[in-house]
């Protein structure tokens, strides 16, 4: 049976998700986002599929491990979160790592982002640090959802295999990495080291700030150390996604000088 009114509960309920006020599920958008959740150990909740849908992503829907519908075009519309409907939708459980996961490597690399706002940047902060091999990422208080259907769309999948804690404590996060010997480093215009100079090969947790103002003043203080990528004037500063990619590729370089 296919559902053809927006007003369904089944609808109603996806709708909420996409909103964010369903906060333990998450809203999954599209077939290739879709095929890296599935694949993934996130359990699966419902499924929505287009009546135009292609063999591909039927084949998708026929692997999957929950109810599925078949939805008609205008409930799609009703139901998409872009501007053009991509076929598919997948309700899944959101991800719950614990601070252990993140910490769980020899020489944990750890993204740390402070209040970051746009899901294009958070994303892509993802993604980058799943490519560089981090340990995994602390979302602080104040930062956009991770699991946002347009901060998912970004990370291209990534967040769905990086362990990702949110809303955590900025200071916290530093204490706790200092109990267990990871030093804090903080990405600011303002410091006098530059990114290739600090040593990434220890511990550590990469902290990138807010797009606007940077990193609180209070992690300022209390981080480990600070650096800065130089850039040639009149650029003053870089957008914090190739700000975090730049710093994190440069850890990738040492870090294999040791392998």
């Amino acid at each position: 049976m296919i559902i053809t009114s927006s007003s369904n509960d089944r609808i109603k309920h996806a709708r909420r998700v996409r909103e964010g006020r369903e906060r333990d599920l998450i809203f999954v958008e599209g077939e290739r986002l879709t095929a890296e959740c599935t694949s993934s150990t996130l359990e699966l909740h419902a499924c929505f599929y287009a009546s135009d849908a292609t063999d591909s992503m039927r084949e998708l829907v026929a692997r999957m491990k929950c109810e599925a519908f078949e939805v008609s075009e205008p409930v799609l519309e009703s139901l998409s979160d872009t501007q053009n409907p991509q076929g598919i939708i997948v309700i899944a459980r959101r991800p719950e790592p614990m601070l252990d996961q993140v910490f769980a490597s020899e020489s944990p690399l750890v993204v740390g982002l402070d209040r970051v706002q746009d899901p294009g940047n958070f994303g892509t902060l993802v993604r980058t640090a799943e490519a560089a091999g981090a340990s995994g990422l602390l979302s602080f208080a104040g930062s956009v959802d991770a699991y946002a259907p347009k901060t998912l769309r970004s990370s291209m999948g990534s967040a769905f295999r990086l362990p990702i804690v949110t809303d955590v404590s900025g200071l916290g996060a530093i204490a706790a990495c200092r109990a267990k010997g990871i030093r804090s480093v903080i990405a600011t215009g303002e410091a006098t080291m530059e990114h290739y100079d600090c040593d990434w090969r220890q511990p550590t947790l990469l902290i990138l700030g807010n797009e606007a103002r940077g990193a609180s003043a209070e992690l300022m203080k209390s981080c480990d150390a600070r650096v800065r990528i130089p850039l040639h004037e009149p650029v003053e500063s870089l957008n914090v996604a190739a700000a975090g990619a730049a710093i994190l590729f440069e850890a990738v370089r040492q870090r294999k000088v040791t392998l």
